[in-house]
């Protein structure tokens, strides 16, 4: 289907989600988070896609945060329902059953930031920069930005970037733990590429296991997680990617995974 505000690519396994509202520095309004949780439905259904790459269109921004233009004329009732539009579409992102890698080459800010931190890897360019800023529009964080941010980076860092609204570089971010790599401009799109068609190739129903445990263990006790962990790992010698990447390393051949 066509998108006003988004920009759908494939390149093999690949699809790329790309915001393109470069005017508003690709910022978040009601029809483009709608827009988004479409594109990822989409793209969890179709087993052709191994791997969902999410970007901004231009260089200024990956996502510069809400659309405050939208936001000013909300009501609490219409407040409350836009958080929870933009946090059934976090929530859609984490938990799709395939990976998803935020390609971060500006702005990540408020909205922008809780958009990456959904993700499951996010590769930032050097000047990208973060931030959770809400507080300085009387604001709290409303798509899920307290709650991941907490279990990316800690209580601390939580509550220091929340109550300050402070903007930090990749650098720190990447020290912080919200980013997984951080290169630099020009090799941003290398750096994505190759991790994008490392994954596609790998087994899909075992990344989708590895997704499903992290994410289940991660909100229970070690116990109930290792429990968790033990049925995928036994779920996982049902299926045929098991026996041919099992049966490649005996036979020292390159694995061909068919998600089966």
């Amino acid at each position: 289907m066509a998108y006003r505000n988004l920009e759908i690519g494939n390149r093999g396994a690949v699809r790329t989600i790309v915001v393109n509202r470069p005017d508003k520095l690709n910022a978040l309004n009601r029809d483009t988070l709608n827009e988004l949780t479409l594109a990822f439905a989409q793209a969890g259904q179709d087993d052709a896609v191994r791997v969902v790459v999410l970007t901004g269109a231009g260089e200024k921004a990956f996502v510069a945060g809400a659309d405050i233009a939208e936001m000013n004329g909300y009501t609490p009732v219409q407040a409350q329902g836009f958080s929870r539009t933009g946090q059934h579409l976090m929530s859609s992102i984490e938990r799709l059953g395939k990976p998803v890698i935020a390609r971060i080459q500006g702005f990540a800010l408020g909205g922008g930031m809780e958009l990456a931190m959904a993700c499951h890897l996010r590769v930032a360019s050097e000047k990208a920069k973060f931030g959770q800023p809400e507080i300085n529009l009387g604001l709290i964080p409303g798509f899920g930005g307290t709650q991941r941010l907490l279990r990316l980076a800690g209580r601390g860092a939580a509550l220091e970037l929340c109550l300050t609204g402070a903007v930090i570089n990749a650098q720190r971010a990447f020290e912080l733990g919200i980013v997984t790599r951080v290169v630099a401009p020009e090799a941003l799109d290398e750096a994505v590429d190759g991790l994008a068609d490392q994954l596609a190739a790998a087994a899909p129903l075992a990344a989708a296991g590895i997704l499903d445990a992290v994410l289940q263990g991660g909100e229970t006790a070690i116990d109930q997680g290792l429990e968790f962990e033990t049925q995928g790992f036994a779920l996982a010698f049902s299926t045929e990617d098991m026996r041919e990447g099992t049966g490649a390393f005996l036979e020292k051949r390159k694995a061909e995974f068919k998600g089966r």
